[in-house]
């Protein structure tokens, strides 16, 4: 990728791949006024610093992400996904109701996005709809990202 081609963005949630749902063990300690941040692998933070791409929170969490999150990660601030208001037309057809809003921000780059509600209907959406290279990345939500989940990532990164 030339210097003068943007990165690829990274849409990351954090239900599911950042807090993972399964029964652990995790570590002893305080989530504060959110008791699962527990959870959220310290780990994670460089090897998501690490990949070649813009970060982006795509998560309900919205600005929280950033106050609550990002410093468990030692991330920097990261811009966040405006959501649209929801509507009639959210979940028709099985489609996740975040994809339409994640292909209007992408506007035909390549990304990313990682989640645990990824549908087989989102992917037909985003290769019917998106002009870029996408890789819609679903994380299983008992356990979160992991290494093999970072060898994906790398190497699709890198191939675009």
């Amino acid at each position: 990728m030339s210097s003068s081609t943007p990165l690829p963005l990274l849409y990351l949630d954090v239900d599911g791949p950042l807090i993972p749902f399964g029964a652990g063990p995790y570590p002893p300690g305080d989530g504060g006024p959110h008791p699962l941040l527990v959870r959220v692998d310290a780990a994670l933070g460089p090897l998501l610093a690490g990949l070649p791409c813009e970060l982006w929170w795509a998560t309900t969490w919205m600005a929280e992400a950033n106050e609550c999150v990002a410093p468990r990660l030692g991330l920097p601030e990261l811009p966040v996904v405006a959501w649209p208001e929801p509507s009639d037309e959210d979940g028709r057809g099985g489609v996740h109701w975040k994809t339409p809003a994640l292909l209007a921000h992408a506007a035909g780059r390549p990304f990313v996005w990682i989640d645990d509600e990824i549908t087989g209907a989102d992917r037909a959406r985003v290769a019917d709809h998106h002009p870029g290279p996408a890789l819609l990345h679903r994380v299983d939500p008992g356990i979160g990202l992991t290494a093999g989940d970072f060898t994906t990532l790398r190497a699709w990164l890198r191939s675009v």
